[in-house]
């Protein structure tokens, strides 16, 4: 181990920081304190799972509304 500490980080903070990367606006400063709180391995995670979920409804949204 380097001696790292854990990284914290709620699960409704990696959702935001997800959720803020898809719109692409994030403050510089807000972006660095994600880096430094969040674990990078639930980032990857949330954003494969967010994009499932984006793609799950654009094609229902296809469907009502071709339906």
């Amino acid at each position: 181990m380097t001696g790292q500490k854990p990284r914290g980080g709620t699960f409704m903070d990696t959702l935001k920081a997800v959720l803020w990367g898809f719109l692409g606006v994030r403050k510089r400063s807000e972006y660095e304190k994600d880096i430094q709180r969040l674990n990078p391995l639930h980032l990857v995670v949330m954003g494969i799972v967010m994009a499932f979920v984006f793609v799950g409804a654009l094609i229902a949204l296809v469907n009502w509304v071709a339906g």
